[in-house]
C-alpha cells in the first residue's frame, strides 16, 4: 500500500490520512474504551455547588444513608479544577449565571452537567420571572435532567446512574475533547449582567433587531425628534 500526501491508496480506493488514522484509533479504542469508561464512570467528582432548596436534597444524597460511595461519586470537590460534574441544584438567577458559566469553563474535560429540579431545567414556579433564567441549558450543555421540585435523593441517584450509562457509550475515537482542532472549542462566553442578562453569542441578533426598531432606543428617538422652536 503506497502512501502519498493525498492519502493512502488501497487498490482503486484512495483513503484519506485522517480516515486511516481514525481506523487505527478505532481499533485501539475497542480495547481501551471499556477500561477507560469504567474508570471514569466510577470516579466522578462533583463540584460542591448548591443554589437553592434542591441543594438540601443533594447534601442528603451524599449522606451515609444513601451511600454514594457505591458509585464512586462521594468525593465532592471545593474547586471546579478538580471536578468533572456540575450539579445545578436549584433556582438559576440571572445574577448567578455568569458565575456558573465561569466555573464550568474552569472544569477540566471530560466534564458533565446535571440539571437537578424543575427550576434548573425550566425555571420551575419562577418561570418567566424578572430575575430567573428558564433553564440552564440556555447557557450550558446539559447531559442529564432530573425532574422534581425538589427531586428526592433516589431521583438524583437515578440521574447519576443515567450519567454513568452515557459515559459507557462514549469512545476515545469520537470523544469531542480528544478531537479538538480549535483550542477554544468548549469554552462558553460568560454572559454580561447589566440592566438584563446578555448572552454574548447573541450579539449579532441583538444588533440586527435594534437596527430594525431604532425608535425603541431612547437615545435614537431623542435624536430623531425634530427640534421645535420655543415661545418667543
Amino acid at each position: 500500500m503506497a502512501v502519498a500526501n493525498t492519502g493512502a491508496v488501497n487498490g482503486d480506493v484512495v483513503v484519506p490520512d485522517e480516515l486511516a488514522n481514525n481506523v487505527f484509533i478505532g481499533t485501539i479504542a475497542k480495547v481501551l474504551d471499556p477500561i477507560y469508561n469504567w474508570s471514569r464512570r466510577n470516579s466522578i467528582w462533583p463540584v460542591t455547588f448548591g443554589l437553592a432548596c434542591c441543594a438540601i436534597e443533594m447534601i442528603c444524597t451524599a449522606s451515609s444513608r444513601y451511600d454514594l460511595a457505591r458509585f464512586g461519586m462521594e468525593v465532592f470537590r471545593a474547586t471546579p479544577r478538580q471536578s468533572d460534574l456540575m450539579i445545578i441544584s436549584g433556582t438559576v438567577t440571572k445574577k448567578m449565571v455568569p458565575t456558573i458559566v465561569r466555573l464550568y469553563n474552569q472544569m477540566p474535560e471530560p466534564r458533565y452537567v446535571l440539571s437537578m429540579g424543575a427550576c434548573a431545567s425550566g425555571g420551575g414556579p419562577f418561570k418567566e420571572g424578572y430575575n430567573v433564567v428558564d433553564g440552564i441549558d440556555k447557557f450550558l450543555p446539559v447531559d442529564v435532567y432530573v425532574p422534581g421540585c425538589p427531586p428526592t435523593p433516589q431521583a438524583l441517584i437515578n440521574g447519576l446512574i443515567a450519567l454513568q450509562e452515557k459515559i459507557d457509550q462514549q469512545s476515545i475515537a469520537t470523544a469531542p475533547w480528544y478531537n479538538k482542532k480549535d483550542p477554544t472549542a468548549g469554552i462558553y462566553p460568560v454572559p454580561v449582567l447589566g440592566p438584563d442578562l446578555v448572552d454574548l453569542r447573541q450579539l449579532d441578533l441583538i444588533r440586527r433587531e435594534a437596527a430594525k426598531h431604532p425608535a425603541e432606543d431612547p437615545a435614537r428617538a431623542t435624536e430623531a425628534e425634530p427640534q421645535t422652536a420655543g415661545p418667543q
